[in-house]
């Protein structure tokens, strides 16, 4: 009780300086309580979903694509209609309805404006029947009754500016087509972004599928008292095996599993920069209680004297840390519930409706957020803690605040050498790597190491680096600037750990700059040695682009050539017998001009004979293909061909890294004409001295189809690099938690540090320095401190960049390049980070009465 009381009493004394330290556990737990709380609310939306669209039993065929996937000819996989009536028939059956849904569509409003999501939810074009009113409800009109007649979903149509009356234009792959609005409905549950139109039956069959007759899945419902699973059995019994039969609960499973992997990178990146916010608040902690132990060295020295032992003095620092990190923790669960809200209203911005209806907090969050923040709090404040029990009782006659040792021990010297020389050897080790999967070892093994390494010969490094940058820095603000860089050199080890917690967030911006730059780079690099077309047509959400539009960019003037490329599902048998999922890609014979693609053997024009095709080089070395001999093509929906290798593609670069070339004729000989792929990409190139004029042709050409974009070389590398550079935005973004973080941990050095040289600080003011050169000082020691974490940071990130690149110069990336502008931007920034830093605690040091100030002990 003793040792508990004494723990509230200096818990409470020092709130002030634990505020900061409370707020950087508040910000790491509030990450990962957001991110739990964010992803369980995304599961819960589209749990709901699935289950109230789901039939009992959905036949659906059996080569059907996935939900997430994009038939390559635009068209889906079908059922024959009397399939409904046959399955109305069986035993247990209570209804049967057949649908039809395609998301190879767009629609567009009547100023030629793609109403759809421009980010990853879809277009969905359906029929209209009783079981959309499971999941909605028509809010306003009426339901689809002719081909001239449309429903949309409300929020399209309120996004849009849509009402009753208006114009739509759909664009599918058997031609365009035009109906008025007639209706909205509302979602009875959330939506998660997607565009819904529904049609007539026939409508839909005619103008998604090509033909009546057809649907694209049959829902069957089962009678009261007959089981999912048993009606499963009955189905399967009457239709036989030629369909997927599912039940509602496996339909579920199946779009969750879909949605898994998009799920589970957004969660652990996010819970990533959660820990790398943590493992800089640790740094904040360590030095908080580091120097208040200091501070408190004659305060324990007579604890000690009374009678406290070492335990119960080591048991008070844990247990204020203990309570540092029940409060930061829990108020940073319930942060973590508005950040979830927060990260809701992006992904709304973004395209993904998330509805607050749907929030779900699960009892493991607030146990996990709580856990997690205590355990690391507690764990960082264990050596202070150590520390605090060390202290003798002859300390009771010791001036408190007496600074720790002024240069780092030995042991911790060579230690931090030894660390950062194994690390930086796996990172050559990393950089010289033959095979990208020791390499990325090496990589993690290296980055952590010089991590680890940095971080505990900083304080060693502190002496010489401070004194340089002092020179550089501070002496030309004079006694002044001396007296900042001895107050930095006074404690290396406080330095050290401060400048370590900006260091690690700076660390990974380098590094990905680096990376990102060299990608962006490499990239750049590749499309001037090997592509020579002029114009890439391709769309940004996967679609393959429709007959008519193609049609349209073929009649552009000013063109030399136009080159289709279309994507083939294939397996290909090598002459050992060994059955292989293909990367066949099906191109006119001029792509051979439009994309410069390096041989071992053979003329890639070659493979465009009759029969032939040619195959990458890492294909040829696994399989022992060589030029001449004959592989089976099974293509999916078509005819098994023998087609002869005519030539072996360097597998160089990342452009069609692997792929494998025969002619659209060849393709088009061994499919349905119903089931050659469209194109996914088409590349043109102009007449020439035509150059401007066809490049205007082709966006004239293609101004009615809006979800396809035309781009010049030019455009291309533009797009290259911002899409980069938005990827990099995020990061930065989540990275700028562990900075704040960091900030923070400047902030509260300089105030304990402040309130530690109390009375050194009123003695200086005694004998001649103003309030504005006292400012000054504190700001020019915090100026300093940034300054040298940055330059640790930024030198790290460099290092841990290059390695990375060399390891991706493995996949076709070569182009090292050091962005230096971002480099010099953020080591000049991290000089006004530790400005801003200084504010406070040099507006509370000029406010100090001097007298007090040296009566202070």
């Amino acid at each position: 009780m003793t040792v508990l009381k004494t723990s509230l009493r200096n818990f409470f004394a020092h709130k002030g300086r634990m505020a900061l330290s409370a707020v950087a556990v508040l910000l790491s737990v509030a990450f990962v309580s957001g991110t739990l709380v964010f992803t369980d609310t995304m599961n819960t939306t589209f749990d709901k979903l699935f289950a109230s669209t789901a039939s009992d039993v959905t036949v659906s065929p059996k080569a059907a694509a996935a939900d997430d996937e994009i038939p390559q000819n635009g068209r889906p996989e079908s059922l024959p209609a009397s399939l409904v009536e046959q399955a109305r028939k069986v035993e247990g059956v209570k209804d049967a309805q057949g649908s039809v849904a395609s998301t190879s569509v767009t629609v567009v409003d009547a100023k030629n404006k793609n109403v759809g999501p421009t980010g990853g939810a879809p277009t969905i074009a359906v029929n209209w029947t009783p079981n959309e009113l499971r999941s909605v409800e028509i809010a306003s009109g009426h339901e689809p009754r002719g081909p001239t007649e449309v429903v949309v979903d409300g929020a399209t149509a309120e996004k849009h500016g849509l009402k009753l009356g208006d114009e739509l234009r759909t664009i599918a792959v058997t031609g365009d087509f035009t109906a008025k609005i007639v209706g909205t409905v509302e979602f009875k549950v959330t939506n998660p972004g997607a565009t819904v139109v529904y049609f007539d039956t026939a409508t839909a069959q005619r103008e998604l599928l090509g033909k009546t007759g057809l649907f694209t899945q049959v829902s069957v419902d089962a009678k009261p008292g007959v089981s999912d699973d048993a009606l499963k059995a009955d189905l399967a019994a009457a239709l036989g095996g030629g369909y997927k039969l599912q039940t509602a609960a496996e339909v579920a499973d199946a779009g969750r599993e879909s949605m898994a992997g998009f799920l589970d990178v957004m969660k652990y990146a996010m819970l990533g920069f959660a820990g790398i916010a943590f493992l800089v608040g640790i740094f904040l902690i360590v030095n908080t209680f580091s120097m208040l132990v200091a501070q408190r060295t004659r305060e324990i020295g007579l604890m000690r004297a009374i009678g406290s032992s070492r335990k119960q003095v080591n048991r008070s620092v844990l247990v204020e840390a203990l309570l540092l990190g029940l409060v930061g923790s829990v108020a940073g669960v319930a942060a973590g519930v508005g950040l979830a809200v927060g990260l809701m209203k992006l992904m709304s911005s973004m395209g993904m409706e998330l509805s607050t209806r749907d929030l779900t907090v699960a009892w493991t969050t607030p146990a996990v957020g709580l856990a997690l923040g205590i355990v690391v709090t507690v764990l960082a404040a264990y050596i202070p803690a150590r520390r605090a029990g060390k202290v003798s009782p002859m300390a009771a006659l010791r001036d408190a605040g007496t600074p720790a040792d002024g240069k780092a021990g030995r042991v911790r010297g060579v230690l931090g050498l030894v660390l950062t020389g194994a690390g930086a050897a796996a990172l050559v080790a990393a950089a010289r790597a033959a095979e990208a999967g020791p390499g990325s070892l090496w990589l993690g093994l290296g980055v952590v190491l010089t991590l680890l390494g940095f971080v505990v010969v900083g304080p060693l490094l502190a002496g010489g680096v401070v004194r340089a940058l002092g020179a550089v820095v501070l002496r030309i603000f004079g006694p002044v600037g001396r007296m900042a860089e001895r107050n930095a050199l006074r404690n290396p080890r406080r330095t050290g750990a401060t400048a370590a917690a900006l260091m690690i967030g700076l660390a990974l911006v380098a590094g990905l700059s680096v990376v990102g730059s060299s990608m962006v780079a490499s990239a750049t690099e590749e499309l001037d040695r090997s592509v020579g077309a002029d114009y890439i047509v391709r769309s940004a959400t996967g679609q393959p682009i429709v007959p008519q539009a193609q049609a349209a960019l073929e009649k552009a003037p000013g063109l030399d050539h136009v080159t289709e490329y279309k994507w083939v599902d294939a397996k290909v048998t090598d002459p050992r017998g060994k059955v292989s999922t293909a990367d066949l890609a099906a191109t006119d014979p001029t792509y051979v001009k439009d994309l410069r693609r390096e041989t071992t053997a053979g003329t890639l024009t070659d493979a465009y004979g009759e029969n032939a095709m040619s195959v990458g080089s890492d294909y040829a070395t696994e399989h022992g293909v060589k030029v001449g001999d004959v592989l089976t093509v099974a293509f999916k929906g078509g005819d098994t061909a023998k087609l002869k290798v005519a030539a072996i593609t360097a597998d160089v670069g990342q452009v069609d890294k692997g792929a494998m070339y025969t002619s659209v004729s060849t393709v088009a000989r061994h499919l349905p004409a119903e089931r050659v792929p469209h194109s996914l990409l088409i590349l043109a190139s102009a007449k020439d001295g035509q150059e401007t004029q066809a490049y205007q042709a082709l966006k004239d050409a293609l101004a009615p189809y809006p979800q396809y974009k035309v781009s010049n070389q030019a455009d291309y590398k533009e797009e290259l690099q911002d899409q980069v550079g938005q990827l990099l935005n995020i990061v930065y973004g989540l990275l700028a938690l562990a900075i704040i973080v960091a900030v923070l941990g400047v902030v509260n050095t300089l105030a304990l540090s402040v309130v530690e040289r109390t009375r050194e600080i009123g003695l200086m003011r005694a004998i001649g320095l103003s309030r504005r050169q006292l400012r000054r000082m504190i700001r020019l020691e915090s100026v300093v401190i940034a300054l040298f974490g940055a330059l640790l940071g930024l030198g790290l990130g460099m290092g841990w960049g290059t390695a990375a690149q060399k390891l991706l110069a493995l996949e076709g990336l070569g182009v090292l390049e050091i962005p230096w502008p971002t480099i010099v931007t953020v080591f000049i920034g991290s000089a006004f980070v530790g400005l801003f830093a200084a504010l406070v605690p040099a507006f509370r040091a000029g406010r100090m009465n001097v007298l007090n100030a040296i009566a202070s002990e």
